[in-house]
């Protein structure tokens, strides 16, 4: 005898798109750390019209001064506003976690869903090639992939991308399987629906939750990768700014100097945790398991 399916089939069922925006809303750590989202992005966006620097004006007689009213961040080795740097580095790094992800998530997402939809030869030969790419760490197969080519923005893109494409494909193939077997699609077949329609119409749309979850968790990952690549000297060429970059420059200074590598350090770790806390948050009310408990905690 199940005790489940009686409390579950008390609830209140929400309905559309609202009940899922009104649960999410709920949960005010989603919603704090979605608005530390949107300021951080707003503020890179705006970074080149708003900070009182440029990103590589030298003063050497201002060189490794604190935190002022001046320069609210200090200054660096140079004698640059870390304060600027930071906010320009912000732009650099969202956008090389943005394209990066989006190119994983394009790619596996369309690996996974053939995969999963088609299954045998197609789903064998396909998740191989990603078992393989799973086989290297993610930094080291990053790292392979910047040492072939000539280290810089596009390339860092590329490496981020191709070591997340595979993270996606196994999301993908995964809610692939369970879906291929719904009747809605199996009465499609029966239909003699081509494939791709099929893909397009109900097996992307059903399969969304999870790849819009993964894709915050990726965006934070990205957000570090770039970080680390760059601290190591594989990312984005001095002198434009990056907040790897800008941990590296620091690491010669960190007794003298705790600025240099307190900010961009505190701007890397808010906008990953950022970005983690909303995956979460989406995690919770798209899952069907976890909307049911969170709804169960409401209707007491």
């Amino acid at each position: 005898m199940s005790l489940a399916a009686p409390s579950t089939a008390a609830l209140p069922q929400p309905s559309g798109r609202l009940s899922t925006w009104r649960l999410l809303l709920s949960n005010p750590v989603t919603v704090i750390s979605g608005s530390v989202l949107v300021v951080i992005v707003l503020v890179s966006v705006l970074a080149p019209w708003i900070v009182p620097y440029g990103v590589n004006e030298i003063d050497v007689t201002r060189a490794l001064q604190g935190p002022s009213a001046a320069h609210w961040f200090g200054t660096d080795d140079l004698g640059r506003d870390v304060f600027s740097r930071v906010l320009l580095a912000g732009g650099t790094s969202l956008t090389i976690a943005a394209v990066s992800v989006a190119f994983a998530l394009v790619v596996g997402v369309s690996l996974g869903a053939i995969a999963g939809y088609r299954g045998g030869f197609v789903d064998a030969a396909l998740m191989r090639v990603v078992d393989v790419m799973f086989a290297f760490p993610v930094l080291l197969l990053a790292l392979a992939i910047v040492a072939i080519f000539q280290p810089g923005m596009l390339t860092t893109m590329i490496a981020i991308g191709v070591v997340y494409t595979p993270i996606f494909a196994r999301v993908a193939r995964a809610s692939a399987l369970s879906v291929r077997t719904s009747p809605y699609v199996q009465v499609s077949q029966t239909m003699g629906t081509p494939g791709a329609w099929i893909l397009l119409r109900h097996v992307l749309p059903n399969i969304a939750g999870p790849i819009v979850v993964q894709t915050s968790l990726s965006l934070a990952f990205a957000i570090l990768s770039e970080a680390a690549l760059s601290f190591l000297g594989l990312g984005i060429q001095p002198p434009a700014p990056s907040w790897g970059g800008m941990l590296f420059a620091a690491q010669g200074f960190l007794t003298q100097a705790w600025w240099m590598s307190v900010f961009p350090g505190a701007a890397i770790f808010v906008t990953a945790l950022a970005f983690n806390l909303v995956g979460d948050g989406l995690r919770d009310v798209l899952d069907p398991r976890q909307r049911t408990l969170i709804e169960a905690r409401r209707s007491k």
